[in-house]
């Protein structure tokens, strides 16, 4: 097994370059997905996050308001460290349980994490940065997801700044151009990778 980071501020397309990469055999660890599972209605997860800002974020359906915890803790770093403290210990062994699943494979498994230059991991055979320029991005946000503008920056201002996050890469995405041009850096990486896999 060949283990490699991809990671991406927010409107990078990190989760094309993803998409990309299994569809050429990588497996994917997505760190994001996870959080949402562990997050799902009745899990324990959910009942602490529950108790801690309150039960107005469980709908009546019984699934998370993402937007309703995103409200309370873009504004709050307490309550940001209090959600990590509940959410990351059960992500890191979940994570850990996928990337063990492959361990005597020679597959290349990716662990797709958003915040990998928040938190660096050791043994990575390499770490993939999707960068793009920082404007760009607000303008994909607001155009592809229906963010404000505002809301847009706001979430960006709370990331690993660019250049601290390109300090960590051993392979870079540009993902400024057009999906052609995507795809080509795409298919070289996967070529890159699979060398190292060989």
């Amino acid at each position: 097994m060949i283990l490699v980071g991809l990671t991406g501020g927010i409107g990078s397309g990190k989760s094309t370059v993803s998409s990309m990469l299994a569809e050429r055999g990588a497996v994917i660890v997505d760190a994001d997905q996870i959080a949402r599972d562990l997050q799902g209605p009745g899990s324990p997860v959910l009942e602490r996050m529950a108790e801690r800002f309150g039960s107005h974020i469980i709908r009546d359906d019984g699934t998370l308001d993402r937007a309703a915890v995103a409200s309370i803790v873009f504004e709050d770093d307490a309550a940001l460290a209090d959600l990590n403290g509940i959410v990351h210990p059960a992500m890191q062994d979940e994570i850990q349980r996928q990337i063990d699943a492959h361990r005597d494979t020679g597959r290349v498994v990716v662990l797709d994490f958003p915040l990998l230059s928040e938190n660096p991991r050791k043994g990575l055979a390499a770490t993939i940065v999707v960068d793009i320029d920082p404007e760009l991005a607000v303008r994909r946000l607001v155009d592809q997801r229906g963010m404000s503008e505002s809301d847009a920056r706001a979430r960006m201002s709370k990331q690993t700044p660019r250049e601290e996050r390109l300090a960590t890469a051993t392979h870079v995405v540009d993902n400024n151009g057009d999906l052609a041009a995507l795809t080509r850096q795409v298919d070289d990486l996967w070529q890159q990778l699979t060398d190292l896999s060989a």
